[in-house]
């Protein structure tokens, strides 16, 4: 072990237990801090930064000022639709946090040791053998955090657990293969195949993503590891959701990758991430936009089969609109502590 993998912490979200969206069976989906790319429907903004951030729920906020009194920076303030936050001054120090008597203000991040984050999880073991399970890293991006999730995972495998990587494919090779050894699965994430629109959607080109993917099936052919992949595409109304581009990405998996994708699956749109946007003080673009209807995701769930992948690995995930009805999910509480066992899903329908 190198000296820079001595001693290491990592700066996680939240365990999401009892998961059936991240993988096969029960699962552990541990979210990492920290993403190269800034998708512009992201469902879990929380997760972009590296850094741990103050967050003020609204709901839970009885107006008391407590949080404003604690801080020390001056970076909060009280309007007439309540707490702002100065995200250029406040340096989450927690003062808020802890001086908050409704927990109102929290903050997204937590640092942990990979023993001791390793541990808690396999509190669940008994679950993941039943039921053919085990742990996930996603994010965020957990290849931000390499050494942190290197030994997570080979903690993990120690102990005869199955692991799954979740990743954008956003990093370089040597990174991911560093990984391999102990991973189970990749489910790798194709969200736009036209690289100008994935960098307008996400900030960042599809170059490295897409050449990371066709070593990662050469590594699969080659040696063997890891030993399953599944493709995950977002199914973002207007954006990503046109036949274009899941043919597009069709084509590139029977060409680049052929047999060893057993899993291709288009998840679909949702909003229930509106309250994190609003806690974090951020206008979100999609927050009124509506479910896709079955009709509109069966045909781009025939247009995939169809385009030249082996029909039977096409899966469709997540909410689909009611006939008749134009109305969006409803948002729903959330939780950010390391023993979160909220059913949630890494993002809309199981995508960043």
């Amino acid at each position: 072990m190198s000296a820079n993998e001595k001693n290491i912490s990592g700066t996680i979200l939240r365990i999401q237990r009892m998961s059936t969206e991240d993988g096969p069976g029960i699962r552990s989906t541990i979210f990492f801090k920290g993403c190269p790319l800034s998708c512009v429907w992201c469902h879990n903004p929380e997760s972009i930064s590296p850094q741990a951030q103050v967050y003020w729920a609204k709901t839970r906020c009885i107006g008391c000022r407590s949080c404003i009194e604690a801080c020390s920076k001056g970076a909060m303030a009280m309007v007439q639709s309540g707490i702002v936050i100065d995200r250029l001054v406040c340096d989450s120090c927690a003062a808020c946090v802890e001086a908050c008597p409704s927990t109102a203000m929290d903050i997204y991040g937590e640092e942990c040791e990979p023993n001791d984050l390793a541990r808690e999880v396999m509190k669940d073991k008994v679950y993941f053998q039943k039921s053919g399970g085990g742990v996930t890293l996603s994010g965020g991006e957990p290849t931000m955090q390499p050494f942190f999730s290197k030994e997570l995972l080979s903690a993990f495998r120690k102990s005869g657990l199955h692991t799954a990587l979740d990743t954008c494919g956003q990093c370089s090779w040597e990174t991911l293969e560093s990984l391999l050894p102990h991973i189970d699965m990749v489910m790798y994430d194709l969200k736009e195949i036209d690289p100008d629109k994935h960098k307008k959607f996400t900030g960042i080109s599809n170059t490295r993503i897409l050449e990371n993917l066709i070593r990662l099936g050469r590594s699969m052919k080659e040696r063997g590891m890891p030993g399953e992949l599944w493709i995950r595409t977002p199914l973002i109304p207007d954006y990503t959701a046109t036949p274009q581009n899941i043919k597009g990405i069709g084509i590139f998996i029977k060409e680049h990758l052929g047999e060893i994708v057993s899993r291709w699956e288009l998840c679909t749109f949702n909003n229930l991430c509106t309250h994190k946007y609003e806690s974090l003080g951020i206008d979100w673009a999609f927050k009124k936009t509506g479910l896709i209807s079955p009709e509109e995701a069966g045909t781009l769930a025939s247009l995939a089969r169809d385009s030249g992948v082996k029909p039977e690995i096409v899966h469709l995930s997540g909410p689909m609109r009611n006939a008749g009805s134009t109305e969006s999910m409803r948002d729903r509480p959330h939780k950010s502590v390391i023993n979160d066992d909220v059913s949630e899903c890494r993002s809309e329908g199981g995508y960043a």
